[in-house]
């Protein structure tokens, strides 16, 4: 599956109303100023990039193979005899692009175009017929592009689109959907997709074979053209008023990657990562279906003004088997970097008759009002401003140790993640930067006495990314810290945006790595006591990436270190897993994510409509015997029923007349929820409450090996 962050790249679709022929298009063609701007951003590959790559046949063959897979990810479209036709370019694209000649681009583009226009003509009319879809027939579909090879005749891909639209025909009718308006749907959304695929210009077509060249360089580099770079400069501001949200393109669906801290979508608490959207409406009667559309016109949709109310129907979890669908609410809003403030709570943890009292700080993002700062605000916001109050607040209640929580954490402010340091571990080097002309410096350095000494955990997951990478890394090498999670995502890498003479280009130019040495790219951290992963670590980061920067490591850097918990992680690791092995609510979490993986596994999907509908009962099912299950364990009342046991936890349905209540309904929904979250911690969050338990081990295991230091000093000046 090809995926693309929005305003990196485009789909091929988009929204419409009528069908064309490709015989109505002229061919597009390539601009003249176009071969000087190909050569400008060659060159800037070739001399800015980290990765310094040799301009041969083999670039040209992965070229090549990068461009077809981003015109044709499911290989829909294109047959066999097309790929060999296409392969006569295999090794001269780099010749080609050294003069500056982008016409190949151009002419696959256009046979991509005028074989997608004809079989979305052919999805419409067989959709406008009295073809009648066989749904109790006995056959499958698989639609992953990786796991098909290219269809080799006209009537294998007049099938497979059969088969597509069957598809899609039970999905809708599994969510509801009458038969005919299922049909009206389709066709409508087909009219949508030829009338945006005839919509595209020379300058889309230049992007994105641009893009095919940055794409093997690595994956956070691209090409902006002009109309794309407003967007992108919106998205680096995180200033847009909208959700809160970062989407890609999966397939056709668009697919939130990460949820915005602080943001309308974070704060609500319903959308997750890898939720695919299938429409948007700004009423709930104005539902538009945006599969197959182009990621910056889904954008364009979502986005609108402050304090209004945008409808989203979406799909759970990413799972391209999922039959049902829900609606979620939600109140646009802006979204600033510096309005990711941290939070803190405190909870209790029993261990053999003791209580200890622990603090959580969790922390969404390293963020900076740099304005302020530049304005000599002295009340500016910051995360380690924010932090250090919590601190000062945390040593008030006397708490016995500290949970940092960087869950989702995708990064920010590598400023911000130094200082942030700085209250952990006393004055020495935090971290490294090698640039692509193999310079490292080792400027960002922690310059104070740590302001907290106290039992430390940091809690990170696959989405701790980047500037949280930095900061888990540093209290880990410096032994300051338990580290505890999953692998966190790997982005050891730094981007820089320069101008060129018409758009932007986004390259990679330098690496972090760690004091110890080990860069943080590709591996990311290893937590030293691990927790099951809500992410599948072979769809979600920087390893998952194609052409991303592989591990590697330097020379370290002299530090001193500021503390040493590795001779307690065995203990405290076979005590986590004795507790997790009865723990009720942790196995049934873990029981969870194995359904989920087993559930995922299937590639190809049953066209059998019947069968689907089992399906999703069994899940149903599935989930309901493991959460009465959950339930007997701690002697609590079992669900008498599926039905009652839905009835019990669906989520908040919202019914008022107008956007105003339906906004006060929403931010009292998740006031709630947020409240019910924090009273029981071991339910809602299962891997924060085991957290607790191993913080409060440490802090058992740091004591009693305080208290035998404490007898031998003593006995040793007795003597």
């Amino acid at each position: 599956m090809y995926r693309v962050i929005v305003i990196l790249l485009f789909t091929l679709f988009g929204p419409s109303s009528f069908a064309l022929d490709a015989k109505d298009l002229a061919p597009i063609k390539a601009q003249s100023e176009q071969t000087a701007l190909y050569r400008e951003i060659l060159d800037r590959l070739a001399t800015r990039h980290y990765r310094g790559q040799e301009i041969n046949d083999d670039l040209s063959k992965r070229y090549l193979a990068e461009y077809i897979e981003m015109l044709d990810p499911l290989k829909s479209y294109f047959l066999q005899s097309d790929i060999d036709n296409f392969n006569q370019w295999s090794t001269k694209l780099d010749d080609l692009a050294r003069r500056g000649d982008v016409e190949p681009g151009f002419i696959m583009f256009n046979r991509l175009r005028d074989i997608a226009l004809a079989q979305l003509k052919e999805n419409i009319a067989l959709l406008e017929s009295d073809y009648e879809f066989d749904l109790t027939q006995d056959e499958t579909i698989v639609i992953d592009g990786d796991e098909r090879t290219w269809m080799v005749t006209p009537e294998e891909r007049s099938d497979y689109w059969r088969k597509r639209l069957k598809d899609a025909m039970i999905r809708l009718l599994l969510n509801d959907k009458e038969p005919t308006k299922a049909r009206e749907l389709l066709i409508k959304r087909f009219n949508t997709q030829m009338t945006q695929m005839a919509q595209r210009d020379s300058q889309d077509v230049f992007q994105l074979y641009v893009n095919a060249l940055a794409a093997l360089y690595d994956p956070h580099t691209s090409y902006f053209s002009p109309r794309t770079t407003d967007n992108f400069q919106i998205n680096m501001s995180l200033s847009l008023e909208g959700i809160g949200a970062e989407l890609t393109t999966e397939d056709e669906y668009t697919k939130i990657s990460r949820i915005i801290p602080g943001g309308p979508a974070d704060l609500q608490g319903i959308l997750k990562a890898r939720d695919k959207i299938i429409s948007v409406g700004q009423s709930a009667n104005d539902m538009v279906d945006v599969i197959g559309w182009r990621l910056d016109d889904v954008v364009q949709l979502i986005r609108g003004d402050k304090d209004s109310t945008v409808w989203l129907e979406v799909l759970s979890g990413g799972s391209d088997s999922t039959d049902s669908s829900k609606i979620v609410t939600i109140v646009r809003d802006k979204v600033k970097l510096e309005d990711k403030s941290v939070q803190s709570k405190i909870i209790n943890v029993q261990q053999d008759g003791v209580d200890l009292t622990l603090g959580v700080i969790e922390i969404p993002a390293f963020y900076m009002d740099f304005e302020a700062y530049r304005q000599r605000d002295p009340n500016y916001k910051s995360t380690t401003r924010d932090v250090y109050k919590l601190l000062m607040e945390m040593r008030k209640e006397k708490v016995d140790g500290i949970v940092l929580d960087l869950r989702n954490n995708g990064g920010g402010s590598l400023h911000e993640a130094t200082m942030l340091t700085d209250l952990f571990i006393n004055p020495g080097p935090v971290v490294q930067i090698r640039n692509a002309y193999q310079q490292v410096s080792r400027d960002q350095r922690a310059t104070m006495p740590a302001a907290y000494n106290g039992p430390l955990v940091v809690l990170i997951n696959r989405l701790s990314a980047s500037a949280s990478e930095i900061f888990a890394g540093a209290l880990q090498d410096y032994g300051r810290a338990i580290i505890v999670g999953s692998q966190s995502f790997g982005k050891g890498t730094v981007q820089d945006v320069t101008g060129l003479s018409s758009g932007q280009l986004k390259l990679t130019i330098s690496k972090f790595y760690r004091v110890s040495g080990d860069s943080t790219q590709h591996r990311g951290v290893l937590p030293d006591i691990e927790l099951p992963s809500l992410f599948d670590k072979e769809e979600v980061g920087e390893s998952e990436q194609e052409n991303a920067l592989p591990w590697d490591s330097i020379h370290s850097v002299p530090f001193k270190p500021s503390g040493d918990v590795k001779p307690f992680i065995s203990t405290l690791t076979a005590r986590h897993l004795a507790r997790t092995a009865v723990d009720p609510d942790y196995v049934h979490m873990v029981r969870q994510l194995a359904l989920s993986e087993s559930w995922d596994a299937d590639k190809a999907i049953s066209l059998n409509i019947e069968k689907r509908r089992l399906r999703s009962a069994d899940w149903d099912n599935q989930l309901f015997l493991l959460e009465n299950d959950r339930r007997k364990q701690k002697k609590l009342d079992a669900y008498a029923d599926v039905k009652a046991w839905k009835s019990a936890n669906k989520d908040s349905e919202i019914d008022t007349d107008s956007e105003v209540d339906q906004a006060i309904a929403a931010a009292e929904a998740a006031e709630l929820k947020k409240a019910e979250d924090d009273k029981n911690i071991a339910e809602t969050d299962p891997m924060l409450q085991e957290t607790g338990y191993i913080l409060a081990d440490q802090i058992r295991l740091m004591n009693a090996a305080a208290a035998a230091t404490s007898i031998v000093q003593r006995s040793d000046l007795q003597n």
